[in-house]
């Protein structure tokens, strides 16, 4: 489905976004109507979508060999307001996303890895591997479900 690694981060990037105005369209309605149900169905997207999004970030790092600053900034836009989406044209206008899903070592020094290694054995396997990364999103998302949501620490709250 996701032959290459810009076309996972797109979708990741853009459903980020559409994630963020669920979450932001049930706090408004929670504020004018009431409906404590629309920020729990909107936050529990937004959440699951959240920790996917993360997930596919370091994964699409790792694979185009990105330095520790667009690899940070990949992650870190997922907690701002759809900042995924700018994130996402700027790695894609500067060749970041360019490229196949490395299987096969090359040259290249940070090939040699045990990480690299793991990743391009995972890569070897797609469907068992996306349904691994997909079963460790879910038990996080599970985990925080448990542990609750973020404290509200406003003077009203």
């Amino acid at each position: 489905m996701f032959r290459a690694p810009k076309d996972l981060f797109r979708v990741m990037a853009f459903a980020e976004a559409v994630s963020w105005t669920l979450l932001i369209g049930g706090m408004i309605l929670r504020a004018t109507h009431d409906l404590d149900v629309a920020v729990t169905v909107g936050g529990g997207i937004h959440g699951f979508v959240f920790l996917a999004y993360g997930a596919t970030a370091v994964i699409v790092a790792k694979n185009q060999r990105w330095g520790p600053v667009p690899a940070a900034v990949a992650i870190v836009s997922a907690v701002i307001p759809y900042a995924t989406v700018p994130t996402h044209f700027w790695l894609s206008r500067s060749g970041r996303l360019e490229g196949d899903w490395r299987h096969e070592p090359t040259d290249h020094s940070r090939d040699h890895t045990w990480h690299d290694r793991l990743l391009r054995a995972l890569l070897h396997h797609p469907v068992k591997f996306g349904i691994g990364i997909s079963a460790l999103v879910i038990l996080t998302y599970v985990v925080l479900l448990q542990v609750g949501p973020p404290v509200d620490i406003s003077p009203e709250g």
